[in-house]
C-alpha cells in the first residue's frame, strides 16, 4: 500500500477539542480544511478530519469541560464550511482502532526518538518526571491517526513538521521490519503546508501566537464573540504610534502592527502589499475599525451558524457517529494488518 503518484488524495488532520476555536484556530487550520476537503472531494480522494479527544488525556482535563467543547468544535468545523457529506468527521474515542495501532507501533518507535520531540520538552518543562506517560507518547498517536488510513497529506504548521517526520520514521521502520521489500505495509504522509496559512498572533503580544491558553481574553477573537466584543478587542489591541507604512519592508520589527495587516490579508484574500497600499499612511484609529468591520462580516455568518447548531447535541451526536462508523471501516483493514504482520492471533 506504498504512495504512488497515482494514489487518490487522503487527507487526514486532527483538532483537538480544547477551550474556545479562536481566529488563529480559523485562518491557520479551519478554512485550510475547508479548502482540502473541497480538493480532495473534488479529486475523487478522502478527507478525514477527527477531534483529538484522546490526546486531551495528555494534559490535566475536566471530563465535563471535554465533553462540551467536543460537540462545540464539531458545531465550529460544520459552522465553518467542513461538510460532513464530503470528509469524514469524528472523534477518536469512537474510534478505538487509533489507540490499539499507537500500542502495536509502540514497539517500533524509539525511546530516543521521542525524546528528541521538541513540544514533549517544551510541554514537560523542567519537570519531565511529573509529566504523563500519555505526554511523552502522544507523537506515537499522531502517527497512529494518520497511518491508520493510509494518509497521504498530512496538513502541518511548522511546530507539527518533527512529528510527522517521527510518524514517517515509524512507518518506514515497521515496514522494513515487519513487510517483504515489495509489500510495505503503511503509506508514508506527506506534509501539506498551505500556502496561505497565515500565522495569527496574540492582541497583546505580536511576538506570541494566537492561543487558547493565554488568560487574557483580549489576546485573541473568539469565533463565538458577538460584533460588540470583537470591534472592542480589535479596538484595544496592542499597536505603536506610528502609522502604517506603505510597503511591507516598513513593518520590520513592528510586530503587533504586522499581526493586524496578516489578519486583514487573510480575511480579504489581498497581499500584505496590497493591503498596505491601500491603507499605507493611516492611523490605527482610522485601520483597527475597518478591521474590525472586516472581522464581524466574515465572521458574522459562522457565529449565526454556530448559534443554531450549538443547541441541538442530538443532531451534533449524530454527525460524530456517522462519521465514526465511516472511520472504523476504513481503518479497519490496516489495523488487520498490522495485527497479522506482527504474528498476533486474534479470534
Amino acid at each position: 500500500m506504498s504512495s504512488e503518484p497515482s494514489t487518490p488524495m487522503r487527507v487526514v488532520s486532527g483538532i483537538q477539542p480544547t477551550g474556545k476555536p479562536h481566529l488563529g484556530n480559523y485562518l491557520g487550520a479551519i478554512v485550510n480544511y475547508v479548502a482540502l476537503q473541497d480538493e480532495a472531494h473534488a479529486a475523487g480522494g478522502d478527507c478525514f478530519i477527527f477531534l483529538a479527544d484522546l490526546h486531551a488525556l495528555s494534559q490535566p482535563h475536566s471530563p465535563a469541560d471535554l465533553t462540551a467543547a467536543t460537540r462545540e468544535m464539531v458545531a465550529t468545523l460544520v459552522a465553518c464550511g467542513v461538510d460532513p457529506a464530503k470528509t469524514v468527521l469524528f472523534n477518536q474515542a469512537q474510534v478505538p482502532a487509533h489507540a490499539e495501532l499507537q500500542w502495536l507501533l509502540n514497539g517500533t518507535a524509539r525511546m530516543g526518538w521521542l525524546n528528541r520531540m521538541t513540544q514533549w520538552k517544551d510541554k514537560a518543562g523542567k519537570n519531565r518526571e511529573g509529566a504523563s506517560v500519555a505526554l511523552f507518547t502522544y507523537p506515537v498517536l499522531q502517527a497512529a491517526d494518520v497511518l491508520l488510513y493510509q494518509a497521504t497529506h498530512v496538513p502541518v504548521g511548522e511546530d507539527q513538521k518533527q512529528h510527522l517526520e517521527l510518524a514517517r520514521d515509524i512507518a518506514q521502520k515497521f515496514n522494513n521490519d515487519f513487510c517483504r521489500e515489495d509489500a510495505p505495509l503503511f503509506t508514508l504522509p506527506e506534509p501539506y503546508i498551505p500556502p496561505a496559512a497565515a500565522r495569527i498572533m496574540s492582541l497583546r503580544d505580536g511576538t506570541a501566537k494566537m492561543s487558547k491558553s493565554d488568560p487574557s481574553e483580549m489576546s485573541r477573537i473568539s469565533l463565538t464573540d458577538n460584533p460588540d466584543t470583537i470591534m472592542r478587542k480589535i479596538k484595544k489591541a496592542k499597536t505603536d504610534p506610528e502609522p502604517l507604512p506603505s510597503e511591507e519592508a516598513g513593518l520590520e520589527g513592528r510586530a503587533e502592527a504586522l499581526n493586524l495587516v496578516t489578519i486583514y490579508s487573510a480575511l480579504s484574500g489581498k497581499s500584505v502589499g496590497e493591503v498596505l497600499a491601500d491603507h499605507g499612511g493611516q492611523g490605527f484609529g482610522v485601520f483597527k475599525p475597518a478591521l474590525g468591520e472586516l472581522l464581524i462580516e466574515t465572521l458574522g455568518p459562522i457565529n449565526a451558524r454556530f448559534a443554531e447548531l450549538s443547541q441541538d447535541e442530538e443532531a451534533l451526536d449524530a454527525i460524530l457517529a456517522r462519521g465514526a462508523a465511516q472511520a472504523r471501516e476504513r481503518g479497519r483493514p490496516t489495523l488487520d494488518a498490522t495485527y497479522e504482520a506482527l504474528g498476533l492471533v486474534r479470534g
